[in-house]
């Protein structure tokens, strides 16, 4: 996913999406990746406020690669945890642990849904029995909602699990009726369009805001800003969906086109002084911010911060030189994720030294009577975990992690930028500049304080695996007092988590249990007991969907009431990213009369589409929803996954459990958008703290594993018995067995990050090399690397995630004690129960970013030591740690 320019609001809230491989032998031999370039257009700088040119910049098309290539540089340069950790093929036969860098989240990347500030942002009946649902004929789906929900239920199944290539979308037989059934996008001609219309209304809005002088229109100024942000924001995240997803080049150039030309004019307005001072203004006024409400006074506040991280207030030459900086961090970060690099390409060394390594690699590896291992990717990886010999081991180890020298020079100077950039704009760092907007933790020292509440916590778990690693190299080499060194960790792991798999049945028994219909199915049943909306199929129209595989779900309430839009493309395809994600094509926001009045005008007016109303047309023929004399236009929601289709067309696609855990997770963000319809653009649904956006996804995974929620749909497809919860157990402790070790690589991660970004980087003798080493010495409890080693150099979420890595981490923990707290970790049913899914609605998720996190927190908790949000809140967190059932039964 893409990035923004520092120098202005993130357009992606929250954590991206990194990619996450459920096989990554699969992926390796049969998956290629697309990688799509994004091109970042510099600041200007305008004189003249009320002038707005705008310059289309052509899109850069994606590269591909050949599939060993995509899955190195997905796995090493994009998640580059320890290198060492990557799944290996004898990991995954077996069920293995997945990767340290980041689990779902850090795996995917964040997504943070595009905000401007400028940012682009089961039935009840059905549920209670989980036997499987009988295969209804599909061939027409309904085009609206007044079927029964068993119906619903039994199509979702149907539809998902149809034999392969079978459609039930009338796709392409007829003139588009757009993609998403927006208007303008019939063909890819539409995008310009699509991008013009809604630059010209902006540039209207921006008129008006800039000449607001009575209090009415002070009133009125923050939905202006919104308005504003929604209009941008249109066509910056249907353009970044489009032109990553669609299999047309054309569209995809056509999308990249126009994303360009409203970046660029997004990029004019985050520099203008004119709207931050008419935000000032307003916000001065008592008469005026009197009448706003708790969601208009959020959202000032993030508006008046994204301004001030422009530098907006700045003179002109200070603003000129944070253009220039913004720009170069921009260059400089790219440079430093795609140039990552080793010093050492590889080992090569005789090939009896390494007696152990899996035999398939080792015979792909050999030349001659030498085996010539890449010190970057799963071979690496895997020849830590099965070579016998240590000396090889350690080669392999030091090798894997030191960076290049050009690859540390240009990660140190990305960082000494943005502490100038920090600087320039007022702050003492960057991290308390990145952790001003948005954020939870506030600061650094909020950070750490959590950090070290979560060590202190994980430290009797990690040493006490620590322990069983040591005993086991001891056991192992019949001496007593070896010791357990780094290049030791990976091997002595994977001994023993073989031995837990040789008394476990392989994944295959579990795949059987789960077809993605009665996934699906399952989900819809969960979120119709928990928060009384189910997913019902509904019909195409030609041109709504960009491929034939693609099913449309809208959501719908338990009163007949539509309150979503939800499509799903799931399945494999060449040129198809392998990320999973989820992606908000369409914010909920509130439509007043006024902009419809706008648009009533505009109507008969060159380019426009056909509508058949003036509401329609202010949602650009899109889904909305009217409600007591109220319209808002609907989230619009697609999700996008890699999963495999079944070549044999007698039987339905299958998903191994990890594969469940994702779409859990991705459903866990659409659940978000779905539930927080706010009024306003710039706190709906998933646009919210960046370290708080991934509770709703995290908490998801919980629910996967429960044998209550399991037992709703999981079945067996051909003999429809319930699935054995002891596979999915064993399973969980298989792959979960050294979580602390893995916790605390995590919190090391989250450190480093800190250090990199704290005011002594802007210091002449800064070595990120000796604060790596030494955040390692004062905290790490297991063995440390040798000083020669930097391996920094391959932490590619610097550029992406800077100051911000620990949400990954915070986001676990709270879901964890959500979990316990409100759900009581399944017990007694408490998984499926509606009233626990009421709280967890009514206290965090409706809310979006529209209300203080620490506030949704604490009352869905109900502990108002959360309150504050201060340091003390944040060690609380920490202290609360993580620790699965499972692991401890």
């Amino acid at each position: 996913m893409d990035k923004d320019d520092e120098s202005m609001p993130d357009l992606r809230n929250g954590l991206c999406q990194s990619p996450h491989i459920e096989h990554a032998w699969e992926a390796w031999t049969g998956h290629p990746a697309n990688l799509v370039a994004m091109t970042l257009s510099a600041y200007r700088n305008l004189d003249n406020p009320d002038h707005f040119p705008y310059i289309p910049e052509r899109g850069k098309p994606g590269k591909q690669l050949d599939t060993r290539s995509a899955i190195t540089s997905v796995c090493f340069y994009v998640c580059p945890q320890s290198p060492s950790s990557f799944p290996t093929l004898a990991m995954l036969n077996s069920g293995g642990s997945r990767l340290r860098v980041c689990t779902r989240c850090c795996r995917r990347v964040i997504k943070p849904k595009p905000h401007i500030r400028w940012e682009s942002s089961a039935s009840a009946a059905a549920a209670a029995s989980a036997s499987a649902t009988p295969v209804t004929d599909a061939s027409k789906l309904p085009a609206d909602h007044f079927t029964s929900s068993q119906h619903d239920d039994a199509l979702l199944r149907e539809l998902f699990d149809a034999p392969s290539g079978r459609t039930f979308a009338n796709f392409s037989l007829k003139k588009s009726q757009g993609l998403f059934k927006n208007r303008y996008l019939t063909s890819p001609d539409g995008f310009l369009v699509f991008a013009q219309k809604n630059l010209q209304r902006a540039t209207r809005i921006v008129h008006r805001v800039l000449a607001a002088s009575t209090t009415h229109e002070y009133q009125s100024l923050v939905r202006d800003l919104d308005r504003l942000s929604d209009l941008l924001c249109r066509v910056l995240d249907m353009s970044d969906f489009v032109r990553m997803t669609h299999p047309d080049v054309r569209f995809q150039q056509a999308a990249a086109d126009a994303w360009s030309m409203v970046y660029q004019y997004m990029n004019q307005l985050n520099t203008m002084t004119g709207l931050s001072d008419q935000l000032g203004e307003a916000m001065s006024r008592p008469e005026v911010t009197s009448t706003w409400s708790e969601e208009e006074k959020t959202v000032a506040e993030l508006l008046k911060l994204d301004f001030m991280k422009s530098a907006v207030n700045l003179p002109k030459t200070a603003r000129d030189r944070f253009v220039e900086l913004s720009s170069r961090i921009s260059d400089v970060g790219s440079a430093f994720v795609q140039g990552m690099e080793p010093e050492r390409k590889e080992v090569t060394l005789p090939s009896h030294r390494f007696y152990g390594l899996y035999p398939g690699l080792a015979a792909s590896l050999k030349v001659r009577s030498n085996i010539s291992v890449p010190t970057t990717g799963s071979e690496a990886a895997a020849a830590l975990q099965s070579v016998y010999d240590e000396e090889t081991r350690k080669e392999i180890y030091l090798a894997q992690r030191r960076a290049s020298g050009r690859t540390i020079k240009l990660l140190e100077t990305m960082l000494k930028l943005r502490a100038e950039l920090a600087n320039l704009a007022g702050f003492q760092s960057h991290g308390h500049m990145a952790l001003k907007d948005r954020m939870m933790a506030k600061s650094p020292a909020s950070v750490m304080q959590f950090l070290l509440a979560l060590r202190d916590h994980n430290a009797p778990i990690i040493q006490q695996e620590l322990s069983e690693l040591t005993q086991k190299k001891q056991e192992r080499l019949a001496m007593q007092d070896a010791t357990l060194q780094a290049w030791d960790r990976d091997f002595y792991m994977e001994k023993i988590r073989a031995e837990m798999r040789s008394r476990v049945r392989f994944d295959d028994h579990l795949t059987a249990y789960f077809s993605v219909g009665t996934v699906i199915q399952g989900l819809s049943r969960l979120f119709d007991r928990l928060y009384g909306i189910r997913l019902v199929p509904r019909e195409t129209l030609p041109g709504e969907t960009w491929h034939p595989d693609v099913k449309r779900l809208d959501v719908v309430s338990d009163n007949g009431g539509q309150v979503a839009v939800l499509y799903c493309d799931l399945f494999y395809r060449p040129q198809k990213s392998p990320n999973p994600a989820h992606f908000t094509v369409r914010c909920s926001r509130e439509i007043l009369p006024d902009e419809i009045d706008e648009v009533s005008s505009d109507l008969n007016g060159p380019n426009m589409p056909a509508f058949e109303s003036a509401e329609q047309a202010a949602n650009d023929g899109m889904e909305t929803s009217s409600r007591d004399g109220t319209l808002k236009q609907l989230p619009t929601i697609a999700l996008v996954c890699d999963f495999p289709k079944n070549d044999n067309a007698k039987e339905p696609a299958f998903l191994s459990f990890y594969s469940v855990e994702t779409l859990f997770h991705e459903m866990g963000h659409a659940i978000h958008s779905i539930l927080a319809r706010t009024s306003f653009q710039n706190v709906s649904g998933t646009r919210c703290a960046t370290d708080f956006a991934e509770l709703p996804s995290t908490l998801m995974e919980h629910f996967a594993a429960d044998r209550t929620v399991l037992s709703l749909f999981a079945r067996h497809w051909k003999t429809d018995q319930p699935l054995p919860y002891d596979l999915v157990a064993e399973r969980i402790r298989v792959s979960k067995r050294f979580e602390g070790i893995d916790t605390e690589h995590q919190i090391l991660l989250a450190m480093v990050d800190q250090a990199y970004h704290a005011p002594e980087v802007a210091s002449p003798g800064f070595d990120s090399t000796a604060a790596f080493h030494d955040i390692h010495a004062r905290f790490a409890h297991g063995p440390r690397d040798p000083p020669e080693t930097r391996w920094q150099g391959f932490f590619g979420h610097l550029h992406s995630y800077g100051s911000t890595y620990y949400s990954y981490l915070f986001d676990r923990v709270i879901a964890e004690r959500v979990w316990r707290v409100v759900f009581r970790a399944g017990e007694d049913g408490a998984a499926i129960g509606r009233d626990n899914g009421e709280r967890l609605k009514e206290n965090l998720l409706k809310w979006g970013g529209g209300r203080d996190p620490w506030t949704c927190l604490a009352d869905t908790l109900q502990d108002e030591r959360l309150a504050p949000g201060d340091e003390k809140s944040m060690a609380l967190v920490g202290s609360w740690g993580l620790r699965d059932d499972l692991l401890h039964s």
